[in-house]
């Protein structure tokens, strides 16, 4: 049987709340219903329009015992994270994304490849896990120049 598309995918948050938070403010994402798992189970589904994309939990006791601090530089951005090195999507509204970005302070790298029909730009969650998102080359115009792409997976 193939796999058809990505249901969602479930990031352990240390920073619970201020994960949420994230993907609401810079990526319009809204918090929407999920099924009860009983009372100890924390959960919040993140929804893209009327699909949950991403479930956020808080660790568990032992899972929240690493202190490694996250890394924001753009070196760090571009390597992406482990075990997931990134997570792709398809957006619109690149300008006013950027403005959140800058309003939220948000790092970002942007770039796009030769004759590439994306843009691309790249953030980091409060986790550590860097985010791809994929806009139409046409939401750039004639004046504006980005990096070609350069970012290497390590």
């Amino acid at each position: 049987m193939p796999v058809s598309y990505l249901e969602h995918y479930l990031i352990v948050a240390k920073s619970y709340q201020a994960s949420c938070d994230w993907y609401v403010s810079n990526l319009g994402m809204r918090v929407g219903p999920h099924p009860d798992f009983g009372p100890d189970v924390e959960v919040t589904w993140l929804y893209i329009g009327d699909h949950d994309i991403i479930h956020i939990v808080p660790p568990r006791e032992r899972e929240a015992s690493d202190d490694t601090p996250i890394s924001f530089s753009e070196e760090d951005i571009a390597k992406g994270g482990r075990p997931i090195h990134h997570i792709a999507f398809r957006a619109s509204g690149r300008k006013q994304m950027i403005e959140t970005f800058k309003k939220n302070n948000t790092p970002f790298i942007e770039q796009k490849g030769k004759n590439a029909t994306l843009i691309q730009i790249f953030v980091r969650d409060p986790n550590g896990i860097t985010v791809e998102l994929n806009f139409p080359a046409e939401e750039m115009d004639e004046t504006e120049t980005l990096p070609v792409m350069s970012l290497k997976p390590n």
